[in-house]
């Protein structure tokens, strides 16, 4: 347990000097994030003081334990600048545990005049959030055997590759990839005519599958079409395996059943939803598909930018983009929802158990990345998808008690677990925000966000007597 409380305090010291650096960039907000620095800091150094020569080894149950308290921890710290900074404690945490969970849902309003310190460290708790998650999926969820994690353990470390050798250095390598895809979508960003605080802010924000921008007008903000498509190709490579940027960098294949999967699904939506746009619209071919191909691209990969409301393109395209908004990138990304691989495996084994009915004596073994699939990740699979709906489900009927419609609670409820940002209606969908809800609908929300990133098992575990009696024991 010490280890645990190390680790949170090391994180609040990290968080407390990335403060100091926003006091330092932007003199707007210096004293605010000064005193939340300090704060930060002290209580991060007390704790790492305190815990530093009484370290344990981590176990699994740790490893539990690690991994839930520090999205809490991050949360929580990120949210004192913008207490400070003028929001409520409520719409605070929220802003914050949207942020580090790479969601994008909002409660700010007025962003084109709000300093530009606060809108930078909304973007950078999104980029800090992005790497934690990829590290965390690299390091710790397959350990913990999540969802069926322990099948991206086999996919992304192979024998023999001296890449993958270990989490520790596969972990640096996947930090380096994502260093370096931000600083060239930086680069292209203020190539295509963004202010280097706009193309540094929007970098993150995308990269990192997160979607918050500097404008209440989203990425719609910028009308240029060599951004949007920019745009629309940064935020597919931050819902890619980065396991599979450093296999393509070492091994020069591009081959991935999960990229595979993601490319050709996108390519079959974007195109449909073109041609009935063509059919049932006005605008141009080109201009549909660019506006198609962005909101596509942004829902599936959750992170949540826009450049229209897609919910004013009729009954169609509302069903559809809520439907995507459950689909998220692949394993491996930084985007949440349920993921490609999963996907895959839940349809094989479907597909499977269909045949076996058929075929009662047949054997029909599930494969992926041409392994045949164990039972035990057959069984995390199915588990998270039960526990992925029933989470969704869960929160749409606690939502509804604070009086909101079915949609906003439907998808508010979606688009939180999935880590996606906008929702579906007037009040929530790609033209609106958070900030009319219910405090208490907030904080539900907000737990959503974050049980939807720890892709569910990790938090419900938490929850159980059980666990914490091993724990002590």
């Amino acid at each position: 347990m010490t280890f645990v409380a190390f680790i949170n305090g090391f994180l609040l010291l990290g968080l407390g000097a990335l403060m100091g650096v926003i006091a330092l960039a932007f003199p707007g907000t210096r004293s605010d994030f000064i005193e939340a620095a300090i704060l930060t800091a002290t209580v991060g150094g007390c704790i790492c003081l305190a815990t530093m020569n009484r370290r344990e080894e981590l176990n699994r149950l740790h490893s539990f334990l690690l991994t839930g308290s520090t999205w809490i921890t991050a949360a929580t710290a990120g949210a004192f600048p913008l207490w400070l900074g003028g929001l409520s404690p409520t719409d605070a945490f929220f802003e914050a545990m949207s942020g580090i969970t790479t969601t994008g849902s909002t409660v700010m309003t007025g962003l084109d005049d709000t300093e530009h310190g606060l809108l930078m460290w909304r973007a950078l708790l999104q980029w800090v959030g992005g790497v934690g998650f990829i590290v965390a999926g690299i390091a710790l969820l397959p350990i913990m055997r999540i969802g069926g994690m322990q099948l991206f353990q086999t996919e992304s470390s192979e024998k023999g590759e001296k890449e993958l050798a270990s989490a520790a250095r596969f972990a640096a390598a996947t930090i380096w990839v994502y260093v370096g895809l931000t600083l060239l979508c930086t680069l292209v960003y203020i190539s295509g005519g963004m202010t280097e605080f706009q193309a540094i802010a929007h970098a993150f924000t995308t990269l990192s599958t997160g979607g918050y921008s500097t404008s209440d007008q989203s990425f719609g903000l910028f009308t240029s079409a060599y951004l949007q498509w920019m745009g629309t190709l940064f935020m597919l490579a931050g819902a890619l395996p980065f396991a599979w940027y450093i296999r393509v960098l070492n091994r020069g294949t591009l081959r991935s059943e999960q990229v595979e999967a993601l490319v050709v699904s996108l390519v079959v939506v974007i195109l449909c939803l073109t041609a009935w746009r063509v059919v049932t619209g006005d605008t141009p071919v080109l201009e549909t598909l660019r506006l198609v191909a962005f909101n596509v691209v942004s829902v599936v990969t959750t992170t949540g930018f826009a450049t229209t409301d897609y919910t004013t393109w009729g009954g169609f395209a509302a069903v559809a983009f809520l439907i995507l908004t459950a689909l998220g990138g692949c394993t491996g990304s930084t985007a949440g929802g349920a993921k490609m691989m999963r996907l895959i495996v839940f349809t094989r084994a479907t597909n499977a158990q269909m045949k076996l009915i058929h075929q009662p004596h047949g054997l029909f073994p599930v494969r992926y990345e041409g392994r045949t699939i164990e039972s035990d990740v057959l069984s995390g699979v199915t588990t998270f998808f039960v526990c992925y709906a029933a989470t969704v489900l869960g929160l749409a009927i606690l939502l509804g008690l604070f009086g909101l419609d079915t949609t906003t609670s439907v998808s508010g409820a979606l688009t939180a677990v999935a880590n996606v940002g906008p929702g579906i209606g007037g009040l929530i969908g790609p033209a609106g925000n958070f900030t009319t809800l219910p405090d208490g609908a907030k904080w539900l929300l907000s737990f959503g966000m974050y049980a939807g990133r720890l892709e569910m098992l990790t938090v419900y575990v938490l929850l159980l007597p059980a666990f914490w009696r091993e724990t002590t024991a």
